[in-house]
């Protein structure tokens, strides 16, 4: 993740709590395919904490999946959104929700994003400055 994004992920972590996992690896290297990446994955139900590690078991967990872009909302973090959550599906999850924080809103796009159960969550930078 960039410095414009970090933050922004953390800062929606501080209101929810539970285990944060930046950059979790979804899908590992493998032959005909990449690693795949989620901006973070968050495990409700432990420890307020920030995890050393890019994986987690979240089988049978609570999990909210985090994309993060530091400008509008746009269909390539929607894009991002969809998918991590249907790639997260394979490790059994209890339940997933999907979040999608970014620093400014589009209304078009954010009605679409609710039809799909993808919350939209906007962090701008000046939430940076007065911390």
């Amino acid at each position: 993740m960039s410095k414009h994004e970090t933050w922004r992920t953390r800062k929606y972590w501080e209101q929810t709590g539970g285990l944060l996992i930046e950059e979790f690896v979804v899908i590992e290297k493998g032959k005909g395919h990449g690693k795949r990446m989620i901006d973070g994955v968050i495990v409700l139900g432990e420890k307020k904490k920030l995890h050393d590690k890019k994986s987690f078991d979240i089988k049978g967990r609570d999990i909210i999946c985090i994309q993060t872009k530091k400008g509008r909302l746009g269909m390539y973090a929607m894009g991002q959104a969809f998918f991590s959550k249907e790639l997260l599906k394979q490790h059994k999850p209890k339940s997933i929700k999907t979040v999608v924080i970014c620093g400014k809103d589009d209304v078009v796009l954010n009605k679409l994003c609710k039809q799909f159960n993808i919350e939209v969550v906007i962090i701008n930078e000046q939430l940076l400055t007065l911390n």
